[in-house]
């Protein structure tokens, strides 16, 4: 495996599994993902497209900020993320319980 296409599956983490993105995912077709925070869209499509064999339309990221918590008297606060919604071109799926 080259150096490269090992940097690009680092980029994705994880898949976001939630009511709103199983809405956006039947809806638009758009997946959404939790990526390292210093990843860009250019490198986010090419991640997906190398991982999945799908082509990518779109990538919108924004920024989660991390919640305020309390730890019983201590105050603590989660940490940052980043977000990614791939949206796939016409034609192309990702079935999570097959990849």
């Amino acid at each position: 495996m080259s150096s490269n296409l090992y940097q690009l599956t680092r980029i994705l983490e994880v898949p976001v599994i939630s009511e709103k993105s199983t809405i956006v995912a039947e809806k638009d077709k758009q997946i959404v993902f939790r990526v390292l925070r210093n990843a860009s869209k250019k490198q986010v499509k090419n991640a997906v497209e190398a991982m999945f064999n799908v082509e990518v339309d779109a990538v919108r990221v924004l920024n989660v900020k991390g919640k305020q918590k309390r730890f019983g008297q201590s105050l603590g606060k989660r940490s940052d993320w980043k977000k990614a919604y791939v949206k796939l071109k016409v034609g192309y799926d990702i079935e999570f319980a097959t990849a």
